[in-house]
């Protein structure tokens, strides 16, 4: 059995984390589905800003959006942007199906200026859940307090979301909260449970990066508390799903939020590439993974290196670590995260203007020479 069988074989499901035309257009997506088990895929600002500014493929589209009357460039982004999801959603549609909605999801993210406001995040997200109108899609909602908020009302309401920019337990226990409050809502008003699916997405290198820098250079601890961080979530989840609560809602078709292992690959050169896909190969979790890590990982991986789940050994090593304080580095990066976000965005908005204002001119000059 290869190392990707082995990870699906331990109830883990792979995500691709990144989306372009290029990859579903060309055949890619459907050739990793096929050879590498990839039940999902997941974008969001940085991605779609390397994807639209980094190809021509989205020229003829943007034409057309200009031609019909579109000319705000955060209108032309989603016009761009949800088609990828639609294509991507169709093709993995086949599998949502055959597997009763347990694979075969695609996430966009809402826009992070609406981060920050929960109302505007809510508004946004009915929105594009009504316009990309397929069952195995996502929203993606940033863990902010606002995006808290828009959990419970969203999920209320019907909407498959996908929590993200999860950095901290603490925060992470919102989600939760937030997730079987929207079912508990939704259950009073006498709407069904079923077909409902949520993900909660916890960054996990990042987290190094950061607790990394403030330790000495031959700590122990170094490259241990991210996994101690997600390994801790984990057994919140089991906590959590459990339960007279949880099996209420259970029993009117309630499925349970799962958490979703995301910033997989490691950002320290001295780490093994595969190191934190072979630590947290935990069964009904997700693993979404760059190409190049997933590509790794099939070549020499070893997902029999994950350790047991051991709580209490994982908050051993936070308790070890606790003057790294955590908790702020986990808030510090929650901000960052919505910032970074942010800066993609207006770059690729920036770049979609500068395209759109060059076919304009063409079109003019196309006019131009039909009137001479």
């Amino acid at each position: 059995m290869n190392p990707i069988q082995t990870l699906t074989e331990h109830g883990v499901s792979i995500w691709l984390d990144t989306l372009s035309r290029e990859l579903v257009d060309d055949g890619g997506l459907a050739q990793l589905m096929s050879e590498m088990a990839v039940s999902g895929a997941t974008s969001n600002p940085t991605i779609f800003a390397k994807a639209i500014c980094g190809s021509d493929r989205y020229d003829a589209q943007l034409r057309a959006a200009i031609r019909d009357g579109t000319d705000d460039p955060r209108e032309l982004f989603l016009t761009l942007a949800l088609e990828d999801v639609r294509r991507a959603a169709a093709l993995m549609q086949p599998l949502y199906e055959a597997t009763r909605g347990h694979h075969g999801f695609v996430s966009f993210e809402c826009t992070p200026d609406v981060a920050d406001d929960a109302h505007a995040t809510v508004a946004q997200a009915l929105d594009l859940w009504k316009r990309l109108s397929l069952p195995n899609v996502m929203i993606k909602v940033p863990a902010t307090g606002a995006g808290i908020d828009a959990i419970e009302q969203l999920t209320a309401q019907g909407v498959n979301v996908n929590v993200t920019l999860l950095f901290a337990v603490e925060r992470y226990e919102q989600a939760i909260e937030a997730y079987l409050r929207g079912l508990e809502r939704r259950l009073r008003a006498g709407r069904s449970l079923a077909g409902i699916s949520s993900v909660a997405s916890f960054f996990v290198s990042r987290v190094d990066a950061r607790a990394d820098a403030r330790l000495p250079a031959d700590s122990p601890l170094r490259g241990q508390l991210a996994i101690a961080n997600a390994r801790v979530a984990f057994g919140r989840f089991h906590k959590r799903f459990a339960g007279p609560r949880w099996r209420l809602l259970v029993r009117h078709g309630a499925s349970p939020q799962r958490p979703l292992w995301a910033s997989t690959a490691t950002k320290d050169a001295t780490y093994a590439d595969t190191l934190y896909l072979e630590q947290l190969a935990l069964p009904g979790t997700i693993l979404t993974i760059p190409e190049p890590t997933l590509r790794a990982f099939a070549d020499h991986g070893d997902p029999t290196r994950t350790s047991p789940f051991d709580r209490q050994a994982s908050e051993r090593v936070l308790a070890a670590a606790a003057a790294v304080d955590l908790p702020a580095i986990t808030a510090e990066l929650e901000r960052d995260g919505v910032a970074a976000f942010s800066a993609s965005y207006e770059a690729l908005l920036g770049c979609i203007e500068q395209r759109a204002h060059a076919v304009r001119a063409d079109s003019g000059v196309a006019r131009m020479k039909v009137l001479s």
